[in-house]
């Protein structure tokens, strides 16, 4: 089956179907009709997948064109042949509600709630619950620089990594300024071992400990790891690395509270208000 779009120069596809009224009259948009179902070339063109063109464009729409013609006959002969649709209506009915209210709920939270916590907040329950953190792989303070196989002064840097490279950081930075393809100094700032494992070739399964240093190369580049404090795997997390996971709790923990509170109180409301009656058998 070759489906004709008429003058469009895109063919396209359907994801929802149009059910239109038998008054309706085809004004030259209409793809397929089943009894008083249609598919127009605007629900077709709208639901488009984006960058499909050519052949694959017109193959897709005719496969998925077919697919809701048959849908809609096996729709029909569904509605003609099952004999009660109530427990349908009341499952339906059930979602919409459900979903109405999670939308309302949600819409309600971000605008009183939003990502409303504070710094203190997330300090303070830090501290409360500091035994909860724990760094599931290794995290580290140092240097790293990636640097050309020609790269200049090759043992003047490896004694700067070795020494202490605090003392050394203005020639550290004008080195890597000058001659490092990747460099960062993070002697101030834990990161985890995982964060160099896409930077620096066999660095996962070695053996790091405190003022380890690390020199690995590969066909292009020379790669150096200075570790200057090591966090092993169990220890506490620093609170930079926990302070995301937290304001996902906290934020969470004000919402449900947000939402309990507004229960209460359309509760309190409708009591008050007698809109609400129980009866009893």
């Amino acid at each position: 089956m070759r489906i004709n779009l008429r003058a469009v120069t895109v063919p396209v596809l359907l994801l929802l179907c149009g059910c239109h009224g038998s008054s309706e009259r085809d004004d030259g948009t209409w793809v397929v009709s089943v009894g008083e179902s249609y598919l127009t070339e605007e629900e077709l063109r709208s639901a488009l997948p984006v960058g499909l063109h050519g052949e694959d464009s017109v193959a897709f729409a005719e496969n998925y064109v077919q697919d809701w013609v048959e849908d809609i006959l096996l729709y029909r002969q569904a509605q003609e042949n099952l004999p009660d649709d109530e427990e349908i209506d009341r499952r339906v009915e059930a979602y919409r509600r459900a979903l109405t209210i999670h939308s309302y709920q949600e819409q309600l939270v971000d605008q009183e709630v939003g990502r409303k916590v504070t710094d203190a907040e997330v300090e303070a329950y830090y501290r409360e619950h500091t035994e909860e953190f724990t760094a599931t792989e290794p995290f580290l303070r140092g240097i790293y620089m990636k640097v050309p196989l020609n790269a200049p002064s090759l043992r003047t840097l490896r004694g700067w990594l070795r020494d202490t490279p605090a003392a050394h950081l203005d020639r550290l930075e004008k080195y890597g300024i000058s001659h490092a393809v990747d460099y960062e100094c993070f002697l101030q700032k834990w990161y985890p071992l995982s964060g160099f494992s896409v930077r620096m070739p066999e660095i996962r399964g070695r053996a790091l400990r405190k003022g380890t240093d690390i020199e690995v190369t590969d066909s292009l580049y020379r790669y150096f790891l200075h570790v200057e404090e090591l966090l092993p795997v169990g220890a506490v997390l620093p609170q930079e690395y926990a302070s995301d996971e937290i304001r996902e709790i906290l934020t969470n923990l004000k919402r449900t509270d947000y939402i309990s509170r507004m229960k209460s109180e359309l509760l309190r409301e409708a009591t008050e208000d007698k809109r609400i009656k129980y009866y009893r058998k």
